[in-house]
């Protein structure tokens, strides 16, 4: 969250989903967040699931950049898997109960 709103306007973003558009966006409107996103790419938008790339690489193209420059945050290894066949850069984010709080 922190990243989106510090990069918002500077960087394009967008959202890569194995969910339904009307799901994707009730998440995101829900957050507050759906405004901060350039493009979703959801499930109907593409044939192949993570782990192929296909997904990610619409993503590129509706963004007008080259995979190698983009960065994905995802919570699955086929998320990732997905993410390092498209040739992009990723962070595994965790679900909440594996998360270790540090103070």
């Amino acid at each position: 969250m922190q990243h989106i709103e510090a990069r918002h306007g500077q960087l394009p973003f967008a959202v890569v989903s194995g969910s339904a558009l009307d799901s994707v966006t009730a998440s995101l409107s829900q957050l507050d967040l759906l405004d901060r996103f350039d493009t979703l790419v959801c499930a109907g938008d593409y044939k192949k699931s993570k782990p192929d790339p296909e997904a990610f690489l619409l993503a590129a193209t509706r963004l007008k950049i080259v995979p190698e420059t983009c960065l994905v945050f995802e919570d699955t290894e086929m998320g990732i898997q997905a993410a390092t066949s498209a040739g992009m850069a990723s962070v595994r984010v965790p679900p909440p109960w594996e998360r270790v709080l540090t103070t």
